[in-house]
């Protein structure tokens, strides 16, 4: 582990640094041919080839939340995303419709804005799926920052603003670490919890990958992020039955 790394973490570890103090001469990854051009070629072959592989999983989604609940089916929100522009983030709609009126953008536990579809495909991540689509036209990649709600991304400072400087994707540092969000907020003011407690922490991972983006760093968080929705899908489909 080299030096400008270990410096990197620390600040990263050190909870009196915010994300925007971080010294931007330590986040240079994404200044990288990979993450310039391989890595949106990597991501247009998989994308095409697991579209095609989970087609059935994508109907069957669909026609589930149109018998539940109709139209529509995908839920599009707008996003802070890959050099600040706006874009529209592509789900399986799994809350009840006008969601965002009716409550904050936060999950929090036991929402009751969620849909029974919606507790299925959110905890298997099936929800995650309709991202292709936004992968294929580039407005996201499958490893990098989860897309950020237009009132966080900004207010971005300092070194903040490097986070919009890889493209956004399905999982990260962050993701990883929050995977139960809805858990860790808990069922109180959950836009709050996530402002004050969650979102600080989420940036500075954030800043860790711009930093370290590289074919080993997604490759790494490509599997541990398999891991982790195969234990909590496993949980929900089998320990989740005995509660």
């Amino acid at each position: 582990m080299n030096h400008k790394y270990k410096r990197l973490q620390s600040l990263i570890d050190d909870e009196n640094v915010k994300a925007s103090d971080i010294d931007e001469s330590l986040v240079t990854g994404y200044k990288g041919f990979y993450n310039r051009v391989v890595k949106r070629v990597i991501d247009i072959i998989l994308a095409l080839t697991i579209t095609i592989i989970v087609s059935p999983i994508l109907i069957i989604t669909s026609l589930a939340i149109f018998i539940e609940d109709g139209t529509p089916i995908l839920y599009r929100a707008q996003r802070g995303g890959f050099h600040g522009k706006t874009f529209r983030i592509c789900k399986f709609r799994s809350m009840i419709k006008n969601a965002d009126k009716v409550g904050g953008g936060t999950t929090a536990l036991n929402d009751n804005r969620i849909t029974k579809v919606g507790n299925i495909i959110r905890k298997t991540k099936i929800d995650e799926f309709s991202n292709l689509f936004n992968i294929l036209t580039g407005e996201m990649s499958f490893i990098g920052p989860r897309p950020e709600l237009l009132q966080y991304t900004s207010q971005y400072k300092g070194t903040e603003k490097l986070i919009l400087e890889v493209r956004p994707g399905i999982t990260d540092y962050s993701s990883i670490e929050f995977i139960n969000l809805d858990e860790i907020v808990g069922s109180g003011n959950a836009d709050e919890i996530y402002e004050e407690h969650v979102l600080p922490r989420k940036n500075k991972l954030r800043v860790k990958y711009a930093a370290t983006v590289s074919f080993g760093t997604d490759m790494k968080l490509f599997f541990l992020t398999g891991f982790k929705v195969f234990q909590k899908a496993f949980d929900f489909m089998f320990r989740g039955k005995h509660k």
